[in-house]
């Protein structure tokens, strides 16, 4: 499918296009920190609470069984779409955040060591340093991270002299795409080298799932977490990835109900078999199905067809930039190979405030991100206090892009604070 040629009809997916926003039909461009929703996944959810309705896993009877039927059918299909070896790999948690925290606790607890050393890099997201810090700190494990080139790439040469300079490395936990500068980390490369070492490899794909194929084996990754809403899913749902094996080994932090095969007062608890023991509680059961939904929807349009119309609509953007905006918009990943374009605007080669910016764009119905991105170690790399992040979806156009264009050569310290006073 060439998206360009359906893009009308791909937008008749998408309710939430027919509003305004100031005014302006909303020109959305915020699809790194969550996409909007297709309404075969909205169908889904509401078809979970109207007629299926009961618990997963809990009850001895036909409505029951058919949510059970519905949500391992959801677990097979996730993990159908990033090619595990089998659905027992797929553990559905509330989103990559969870996920990561998860690993970060058992992974520290269970297997690390004082003096050990887990590699990260100064773009990645809270979520994947937080957690690795804090679960760390107690048991002297440290954060270190492996340098990036000038434009903040992660490239072979710079991951294996981090590792000779960190012998003692037994976690390396990087995104597949920085949520940021949207550069692709090598995972299958360093998966390699790790995997002589001994080292396991944690990937925050939260930025890379919905926007190329995924194919964990050929990745051959430990662990791939991601979350619903960042692939035309809902809410509150995400995936751990794990090797079946490793899974195996690893115990869980969180107990209950669903987890637990038995448990007696003065016996030792059982749990149940992978994935179950890690799925304490109720889960949240439409979440799975609608993200199930979701990527359906998504292998309809194809994840090849989806990267290819972003990279279309990116160099629409960047050759309208060449001829207008150059002087005075400075854009930190034009050859980042994705849709995702961080910049920042000057008046007179003095910066304007990057939330002053978005507030002016969002005047005008665009909306994007600006301050730190929940990246805040980056700023030292790319030598800004913050940025303005437009990321593309394939349900965007050209016209969304030249709106944008226009906003920005429109931009200045006055009008920009015009909107408030």
């Amino acid at each position: 499918m060439k998206i360009i040629d359906h893009i009308d009809e791909i937008r008749e997916d998408f309710p939430i296009l027919k509003r305004e926003m100031n005014g302006y039909p909303v020109d959305y461009l915020d699809n790194s920190a969550t996409t909007l929703k297709p309404k075969a996944m909205i169908d889904e959810v509401v078809r979970y609470y109207t007629y299926l309705g009961a618990n997963a896993h809990r009850g001895d009877y036909e409505m029951s069984a058919q949510v059970d039927y519905a949500y391992e059918g959801a677990r097979k299909t996730t993990a159908e779409f990033i090619n595990a070896a089998r659905k027992e790999e797929i553990v559905f948690t509330s989103g990559t955040t969870e996920s990561l925290n998860l690993l970060a606790m058992m992974i520290t607890n269970q297997l690390l060591h004082e003096g050990d050393v887990v590699l990260s890099t100064e773009t990645e997201h809270a979520s994947s340093i937080l957690p690795w810090q804090q679960a760390g700190y107690d048991k002297k494990v440290s954060v270190n991270f492996i340098p990036l080139t000038k434009e903040g790439r992660l490239t072979i040469d710079n991951f294996k002299k981090a590792l000779e300079d960190n012998p003692t490395t037994k976690v390396v936990a990087v995104a597949q795409v920085s949520n940021v500068l949207g550069y692709t980390a090598p995972i299958k490369e360093m998966a390699k080298i790790a995997h002589e070492k001994g080292i396991l490899l944690v990937v925050d794909g939260a930025q890379s799932v919905a926007h190329m194929p995924i194919d964990v084996q050929d990745l051959d990754c430990d662990f791939f977490c991601f979350s619903g809403h960042k692939m035309c899913g809902p809410t509150g749902i995400g995936v751990l990835y794990g090797k079946f094996e490793l899974l195996e080994k690893l115990h869980p932090m969180i107990f209950g109900g669903e987890s637990n095969a038995r448990f007696y007062k003065y016996e030792a608890l059982v749990l149940k078999r992978t994935p179950y023991k890690y799925e304490s509680g109720t889960m949240p059961i439409e979440g799975a199905l609608g993200m199930a939904a979701a990527m359906r929807y998504l292998k309809k349009i194809g994840l090849e067809n989806i990267h290819e119309y972003e990279l279309e609509l990116k160099q629409h953007f960047l050759e309208r930039y060449e001829k207008e905006l150059k002087d005075k918009v400075t854009i930190y990943n034009a050859e980042n190979g994705c849709g995702i374009i961080t910049f920042n605007v000057f008046d007179h080669e003095k910066l304007i405030f990057p939330q002053d910016m978005a507030s002016f764009l969002s005047s005008k119905g665009i909306a994007v991100r600006s301050g730190q991105h929940c990246a805040k170690l980056m700023g030292d790399l790319i030598k800004a206090p913050g940025t303005v992040r437009a990321s593309i979806y394939f349900y965007n156009t050209m016209e969304d892009i030249d709106r944008l264009v226009d906003a920005l050569k429109e931009a200045s310290f006055e009008n920009t604070l015009d909107i408030f006073f």
